[in-house]
């Protein structure tokens, strides 16, 4: 599946592996996040971080009509708070799909998978 685009100069098609990428890289330089977290843990296994090459498997992108909406499963960092991360988060990536693909999302889902104490 795959997110059309009309332009004056013509139909742009994004497939939903390419803006789970964006969307996951966005997230991933955001202050307080360890990592990724697959959306299907009891399959995937339940302490995986996910690396930039499966970001796919940790973020849902939905198209109704002309609505975007992103569903990212992340995992932060022990003694931050969860709220603001989260806010971080739904903040970058909708500001970088709308610079970097044109895309107006309307909301990014935040579902905090896990808990991880990090070595800074």
């Amino acid at each position: 599946m795959s997110i059309e685009l009309t332009t004056k100069y013509g139909q742009i098609d994004i497939s939903n592996d390419v803006i789970a990428m964006v969307a996951g890289g966005a997230a991933i330089e955001c202050y307080g996040i360890v990592g990724m977290a697959s959306k299907h843990q009891i399959r995937d296994g339940l302490t995986d971080i996910l690396r930039r090459e499966n970001f796919t498997r940790g973020v849902i992108v939905r198209q109704d009509g002309d609505k975007v909406t992103i569903d990212m499963y992340i995992i932060v960092g022990y003694g931050t708070k969860i709220s603001e991360v989260a806010h971080n988060v739904q903040s970058s990536v909708k500001y970088t799909l709308d610079k970097t693909v044109g895309l107006s999302v309307e909301a990014v889902n935040i579902f905090v998978q896990g808990v991880r104490v990090t070595n800074l």
